[in-house]
């Protein structure tokens, strides 16, 4: 049964005697083609074959490169292209590639990301052992621009299987990046698809979190997921002007009608509490490398994450020295005066 929401979008069931392949690996796109290339190479080089893994892009109506020339490229025919007739920003692009979509598994790709080998096999034997999971994914490595890795994300648990006690987990803190995660098709159909409240952060994090709250998830303990941090890109732009932080405290106010009610009060104060932090340590960055714009908008969303003296003491000493630097490149700034 759909559960319909109006900030969601309804993701239909496939149509009958549409063939069905188990995978579709359904990678978004706009204005990153000079990536594209090796995401796609990441995908082809695990190819099952078209009766078992359909392979598309979906692009936003780039206007700054050509996709279609390197699906042309790579793909030969293997991969699908469909482009946006206009602009339609990344969460409708994200509801179009579900609802293209006809496998039975769902893997989301930015078109900056990748996989390595193995991503697909094994994370299809976490539905395979256990198909009451809802979705399954893996560790993921970070990278930048460049492709160099900077970090490994922490390790859920030992062993990969199915998490114990996920959703309080996940609730206070976004620990998943799209790329290292498939969905069940019939799980979006139920919950429909990404919320459109946000614009851009959280709602990856929301995703996963109301999947966590109706199916258990299965883990892979295995890093087999590269995704990407470009300072150039709407990621990047939003961090300077505390958008980011604005989104994910959104964010927090819809995942807390997600928590069990004896819960919800606890786990919310522990996520506006991480956030504050997360955002603290954005400022300290910022301010490291010259940026007081985007370290003072870091620290005033840390301030209306949450009060308690373990966020205000380094707030006041990380706003002296944030003061003083704004101070010194004022009167740097002045120009001369005339005698």
């Amino acid at each position: 049964m759909n559960e319909q929401h109006p900030d969601r979008a309804i993701i239909p069931a496939v149509s009958a005697g549409t063939p069905r392949p188990l995978w579709s690996v359904m990678i978004p796109t706009y204005n990153c083609a000079n990536y594209l290339r090796e995401t796609l190479a990441s995908v082809l080089a695990q190819d099952p074959g078209s009766e078992v893994m359909q392979i598309e892009v979906v692009d936003d109506h780039s206007t700054k490169d050509d996709p279609a020339a390197v699906v042309e490229e790579l793909g030969r025919g293997r991969v699908s292209f469909y482009r946006q007739p206009h602009n339609v920003g990344y969460i409708r692009n994200f509801e179009t590639c579900l609802q293209r979509s006809r496998g039975h598994f769902i893997h989301l790709l930015h078109g900056d990301d990748c996989v390595r080998d193995g991503f697909y096999q094994k994370l299809q034997r976490g539905f395979k052992e256990n198909p009451e999971v809802g979705a399954a994914f893996c560790r993921q490595i970070h990278m930048d621009e460049r492709g160099h890795w900077t970090h490994i994300s922490w390790l859920e648990q030992p062993e990969s299987g199915i998490l114990s006690n996920w959703l309080e987990r996940i609730a206070v803190q976004q620990r998943i990046q799209t790329p290292s995660i498939v969905v069940r098709r019939d799980v979006y159909e139920r919950l429909g698809g990404f919320d459109r409240r946000f614009s851009c952060w959280g709602e990856d994090w929301e995703m996963w979190t109301r999947i966590a709250a109706h199916y258990p998830v299965w883990y892979e303990a295995e890093p087999l997921a590269l995704y990407r941090r470009s300072s150039t890109s709407l990621t990047g732009h939003s961090v300077r002007t505390g958008k980011n932080i604005q989104d994910l405290r959104k964010a927090v106010g819809v995942i807390r009608g997600y928590l069990p009610s004896e819960r919800a009060n606890k786990l919310t104060k522990i996520a506006l509490r991480n956030y504050a932090f997360y955002a603290l340590n954005s400022a300290r960055e910022f301010l490291s490398e010259g940026d007081s714009y985007a370290a003072k908008n870091q620290l005033r969303e840390a301030l209306l994450c949450y009060l308690s003296p373990s966020v205000l003491r380094p707030s006041l000493e990380l706003g002296i020295k944030l003061f003083y630097r704004m101070m010194v490149s004022g009167i740097h700034a002045q120009p001369a005066s005339s005698s």
